[in-house]
């Protein structure tokens, strides 16, 4: 994806014979929304006068204040492949600015490239997101409803024809390729029905449009194969969940900020006080890393998703993990968050929570390379190991005491953040589940 002018808009829009664009950009809740114009009014688009009504968005504003602008990113311009046979639509992803011109401070990309600056301010230049979303394909049913059946029975890195899913996988693969990513690596994971496709890291900004453009593909191309996908963190009961690790690096003059050769496991100081940073307010940001119901149903032991406090230069189990790649690669890999969250959001909360590390010097604790999961209570607390929050609930008190977390998001996301999370906690904690009718019906 290039760096284009409002010219280079226009002439490649005539060029490719597009009829529309998608004016997208992303609620607090981490959903894709988007304003579709002709491409009459791109002209208009350009010049920032496409209008829009925040107050019928999650999270945006009351009905008296409801007039937002949208800026699109022209570096984010891209023709959608897969619309060629009915007319072209191509996509800009948009900011969200105030009539008078200010950024809106509820809008998370905003928010992203605010702590971006303050990153910059402490003399970094760049922070690299490499993520890894999982996915499930589960079959559609002859209304094209989703059912829970799904399209295979591979386990991890198998091929057809145990996994159903590879051709499904393969166009997926083919139309981000002619979209611009460069994809690394698309396999089964382990759980039958699960997916992974890995594409190249990028600035944190660009990474998680990638993101957000990511999910719209696999979502749209599954559909084409008569399945779904989905980002929900556990869908199954007895199988891995779907997590989304996120290979983290800061950059200054150049150069990698977190390897150092001298250093212990080649990595820099700087790199330790960011793991401390990360660890020091893991307990309060995996609300917006993990921010649904269900995704505390995949942070238990048994399934390769930490729910630790700890790090490791060797071991999978706990939260960070520092990959063997050293030199320009070296990074801190965080393995908690999840797919359903907004990827502008935990950027932030993830970046942040870094730099104060970094601010403040703190120091990291010993690496555990044990198996934590084989360790027991009184063990884990001799180490030094916390637990992740076990649910919603506990996640969102975390979130609230936390002024480092909170200053992240600002205090427009994070007050309707908090909001919109405690009515969903709520709603879950008051319904009757199945598992209860089975548990209780007939023996009280």
């Amino acid at each position: 994806m290039g760096k284009y002018t409002k010219e280079d808009i226009m002439n490649l829009a005539r060029e490719e014979n597009v009829k529309f664009i998608r004016l997208q950009f992303t609620d607090i809740l981490g959903t894709i929304k988007n304003v579709e114009i002709p491409v009459s009014q791109l002209q208009k688009a350009l010049d920032n006068e496409m209008m829009f009504d925040g107050s019928s968005i999650e999270g945006f504003v009351r009905i008296e204040e409801s007039d937002m602008n949208l800026y699109p990113d022209l570096d984010t311009w891209v023709v959608f492949p897969w619309t060629a046979e009915k007319g072209k639509v191509a996509r800009l992803i948009c900011d969200i600015y105030m009539p008078d011109g200010t950024p809106f401070l509820g809008d998370p990309r905003s928010n992203l490239k605010r702590i971006l600056k303050e990153m910059e301010e402490l003399g970094f230049s760049n922070f690299n997101l490499g993520p890894e979303p999982e996915f499930f394909l589960f079959k559609l049913d002859a209304k094209g409803e989703p059912t829970l059946e799904l399209n295979d029975n591979g386990g991890y890195f198998d091929l057809a024809p145990t996994d159903l899913g590879e051709n499904c996988r393969r166009d997926i693969v083919l139309e981000l390729e002619e979209m611009g990513f460069e994809v690394e690596a698309s396999h089964h994971e382990v759980a039958p029905g699960q997916h992974e496709i890995d594409f190249k890291y990028a600035d944190a900004l660009t990474a998680c449009d990638d993101i957000q453009t990511f999910k719209l593909v696999v979502k749209t191309i599954a559909r084409k194969h008569g399945l779904h996908a989905t980002f929900m963190p556990k869908p199954l009961f007895g199988v891995s969940g779907s997590g989304m690790h996120c290979n983290m690096s800061l950059f200054k003059d150049g150069k990698n900020a977190f390897y150092d050769p001298e250093g212990e496991l080649e990595l820099s100081e700087t790199a330790y006080q960011f793991i401390a940073g990360t660890i020091k307010h893991a307990q309060a940001f995996t609300a917006i890393t993990n921010p649904t119901v269900n995704s505390y149903k995949r942070l238990v032991p048994g399934y390769e998703a930490p729910c630790y406090v700890a790090w490791s230069g060797q071991n999978r189990s706990p939260l960070i993990r520092i990959p063997s790649a050293r030199g320009m690669s070296t990074r801190v890999e965080v393995r908690s968050v999840d797919p359903a969250a907004n990827p502008y959001l935990a950027m932030a909360v993830l970046l942040q929570a870094g730099l104060d590390g970094i601010r403040n010097e703190l120091k990291a604790p010993a690496a555990v390379d044990r198996n934590i999961y084989t360790m027991d209570e009184e063990e884990r607390k001799a180490e030094g190991i916390e637990d992740l929050p076990s649910t919603l609930a506990e996640a969102l008190r975390e979130l609230k005491k936390n002024p480092v977390v909170r200053e992240a998001l600002g205090e427009h996301i994070f007050e309707h953040f908090i909001e919109a999370k405690e009515i969903e906690w709520d709603m879950f904690r008051t319904q009757v589940h199945p598992w209860e009718r089975e548990q209780y019906i007939q023996t009280y």
